[in-house]
């Protein structure tokens, strides 16, 4: 076994990109993520890696797109304004079919906001930050550990899909201290070989074009298809999350990241109030665990309460998820404030009649 070490969430990130064999990193510091790129600046050098800072936001999405189209692992990092400005080339991304890891690490919003920890970029996230039909798988960790698990997975699941991969954690994940383990990991997935890289002729007839753009309506819709196709295969083999304690539940929680694990406190104090609450994390914010609300939405008394550190975003895909069988609810805080047990608890008494 390997030995645990204490780190902060940023520089976990980083060593775990470095352990997955990143090869570049494209950045511009953000806070509170700007512990990242200062690791990677510090590690990737000596190990005969690319790490540089770019100008722009806007400039390192675009040096990750020409990474990752000559087929090398690569990387960037950010903070939700940063994101946004990285949108345009998330999409393209998409389009062309190129793996990478893109990481957020999210601060309150909207504008400049604050950089205290919130979960508001979910919509931004989950339902297309840039334009176009396209959706890309994002992870959304509670624990460093877990995020550095997370990290490793989510370059493999890049290159077997040929996509990009958001993996997103709060301000409060970046900037935290946990013990860490950094486990020797074998992957059971076949990666399939690059041969679409623009690396050069090797021996082929014409060289490999990365590129996005379909000028007849006619090509872009047939890449578009198979591009849904390809999505569709993500719903179907890479959707992940966690139940705790759902069965029989009187309410179920339904929180992710940081917020799953105030709300596992929260089932402490209702069992102490004779409340049987359960909760549902979504690790995959996309694809969206359905699976795990058909599983318990028969035998649920009250419904579920969708808890968030935000005005509510996720709690539209739980209704979804639901389709009107059982009540959706909904607790939030925002702009860099953190739901509290005792909070929760509150909305809970109310939902269950106790209050």
């Amino acid at each position: 076994m390997s030995e645990k070490v204490l780190m902060k969430g940023n520089e976990a990130i980083g060593e775990a990109a470095i352990r997955a064999n990143c090869k570049c990193f494209f950045g511009y510091p953000i806070t509170p993520q700007t512990e990242v790129a200062a690791y990677m600046a510090r590690k990737m050098p000596l190990l005969g890696r690319v790490f540089l800072q770019a100008e722009s936001e806007v400039s390192a999405i675009n040096m990750v797109y020409g990474a990752a189209g000559t087929g090398v692992r690569c990387m960037t990092s950010s903070s939700s304004p940063g994101i946004s400005l990285k949108a345009e080339g998330i999409s393209y991304l998409a389009g062309a079919e190129l793996p990478c890891l893109i990481i957020n690490i999210v601060r309150g919003g909207p504008g400049l906001g604050s950089i205290q920890p919130a979960q508001s970029d979910y919509f931004q996230a989950t339902k297309g930050g840039g334009h176009g039909d396209y959706n890309m798988p994002v992870y959304a960790p509670a624990s460093i550990q877990e995020m550095v698990d997370l990290i490793q997975e989510a370059f493999d699941v890049a290159d077997e899909y040929k996509s990009p991969v958001m993996v997103m954690g709060d301000g409060m994940l970046g900037q935290m201290m946990e013990p860490v383990e950094f486990k020797e990991r074998t992957t059971t997935r076949v990666l399939p070989e690059k041969t679409w890289a623009a690396n050069g002729r090797n021996g082929r007839a014409t060289h490999n074009v990365v590129n996005s753009l379909y000028l007849k309506s006619e090509e872009l819709e047939v890449h578009n298809h198979h591009l849904q196709a390809k999505f569709k295969k993500m719903k179907e083999n890479e959707t992940r999350y966690e139940s705790f304690n759902t069965e029989n539940a009187d309410l179920i929680m339904v929180a992710y990241g940081t917020t799953s694990r105030i709300c596992k406190n929260v089932i402490k104090m209702a069992k102490a109030e004779g409340l049987n609450l359960g909760l549902i994390r979504p690790i995959t914010l996309w694809p969206f665990p359905v699976k795990a609300f058909t599983e318990t939405v028969t035998d649920v008394k009250y419904g579920y309460l969708s808890v968030e550190m935000s005005e509510g975003q996720m709690v539209e895909d739980v209704r979804l998820s639901v389709e009107g069988q059982k009540p959706v609810y909904f607790y939030g805080r925002s702009g860099g404030m953190i739901p509290e047990p005792k909070d929760i608890m509150k909305k809970v008494r109310e939902i269950t009649g106790r209050g």
